[in-house]
């Protein structure tokens, strides 16, 4: 999903005031890592030893390997690098869990994560308390000077993690999709209540406006630099795109008209069989969803999600509009004129995941996160009911391969003005 940024571009918001080196600093470091921590464990307490170790497709990951790997980001890039005499927990671990860090050494292919019956929970819920005690020890007896070194690592860890935390619950209910009694990971969920107003549209002129991150708080680096771009003049959708919306393009055969759809797109119709969004079945003649609830009958009120972007663009195409660049949408968001902008769905935005003007990779194995991935992709903007809190941010870039549509992906349109 979106990766942690480099340390080296942003100043922990963690290490302001207090001074490092003093007792409110490491209290507020600390609990600031156990509350992350914490809730890592959280979400997967509804889950079995057996939920946690199957892997539904190469694009997800076990919860399992999740709670693993970024266990191991905290042991590699904070306790190896920064604690003296720190030994690994098991010598096998940085091969089973790391992820695509090739500057941090060999790993396991990713497909075949739901390979790793072993080891089991319990011995990774042990490598967690491991790590939390070692970090928490470093912590309180690390010297000032340290302790402002890795706080901005500290910050990223925990944001990465945070990631990840978004990335159990999709990757859970993608799993749970495919088995068939489709049990829920929680039957009291409910999806958030959006909000919808009268007034549909926001209009903006052209003009010129700085987008990206601006200041010291934390960011990832692909969030930077803040530059200046042409916006407008265009128009946005206040409202995100619902279900009984979705469900007019289907009826009118939005699925079969190869003139809705780009190439690609409309290869990938035909290859998977897509008749409607992801996680949606036809169940004696009703359209279904399956929801981190269980099975549960599609809301015509609620925002569309699990479409991919190919949907998306061919939604737009057939309502005569099109999807809004990512610069569009942040000048929008920044004004306050999108309803549901966080904590629903990711919107898709028609920009391809691009470096922004004078974007520089740090060196090292933190690097690797974002600058690689800056091809192929498309941006989504916003965040989603599965984003942990205090995850959002107005410059936020999130990234996926124009195909994904297991995350909470949904969109709004864009018009000329």
């Amino acid at each position: 999903m979106t990766s942690p940024a480099s340390a080296a571009t942003a100043r922990s918001s963690i290490a302001a005031p207090p001074a490092p080196g003093s007792e409110s600093f490491v209290q507020n470091l600390v609990e600031a890592y156990l509350a992350v921590r914490g809730e890592t464990e959280a979400r997967a307490a509804p889950l079995s030893a057996e939920d946690q170790v199957v892997q539904s497709m190469p694009d997800a990951s076990p919860a399992k390997w999740h709670r693993a790997h970024t266990t191991w980001f905290f042991e590699q890039f904070l306790l190896a690098a920064h604690c003296p005499g720190y030994q690994p927990f098991h010598p096998d671990y940085a091969f089973l869990f790391n992820s695509y860090y090739v500057s941090a050494g060999p790993r396991h292919t990713r497909g075949a994560r739901g390979l790793i019956t072993r080891p089991g929970v319990e011995e990774i819920s042990a490598y967690r308390h491991h790590v939390d005690a070692a970090v928490v020890d470093f912590l309180s007896e690390a010297d000032a000077p340290t302790l402002a070194a890795v706080a901005p690592l500290i910050e990223v860890g925990l944001n990465h993690e945070q990631q990840h935390q978004e990335l159990m619950l999709t990757d859970i209910l993608h799993a749970f999709a495919q088995n068939p009694i489709a049990p829920a990971y929680d039957i009291h969920w409910r999806l958030p209540p959006s909000h919808r107003s009268a007034e549909e549209w926001a209009v903006l002129p052209e003009g010129i406006h700085t987008i990206g991150h601006a200041d010291d708080s934390f960011h990832f680096d692909n969030e930077k630099p803040a530059h200046r771009t042409l916006v407008g003049p265009v128009k946005l959708a206040r409202n995100l795109v619902t279900n009984a919306e979705w469900l007019a393009f289907m009826d009118s055969g939005g699925y079969e008209t190869a003139t809705l759809w780009l190439m690609d797109g409309f290869a990938t119709v035909a290859k998977e069989g897509w008749q409607a969004p992801g996680h949606w079945y036809k169940v004696d003649g009703e359209w279904k969803i399956m929801t981190l609830g269980g099975l549960r009958p599609v809301d015509p009120d609620a925002p569309v999600c699990h479409i991919s972007y190919y949907e998306a663009d061919a939604f737009a195409r057939w309502s005569g509009r099109h999807l809004p660049t990512e610069m569009e949408w942040e000048v929008a968001a920044r004004a306050n004129q999108l309803n549901d902008a966080f904590g629903i769905v990711w919107q898709w935005t028609r920009s391809a995941y691009a470096p922004y003007p004078g974007y520089r990779a740090i060196e090292g194995a933190l690097g690797e996160y974002n600058g690689k991935f800056m091809v192929n992709q498309m941006v989504l903007r916003g965040s989603s009911l599965a984003t942990p809190a205090g995850h959002s941010r107005l410059s936020y870039r999130n990234f996926f391969y124009p195909h994904h549509r297991w995350q909470f992906t949904g969109l709004r349109l864009a018009d000329y003005a």
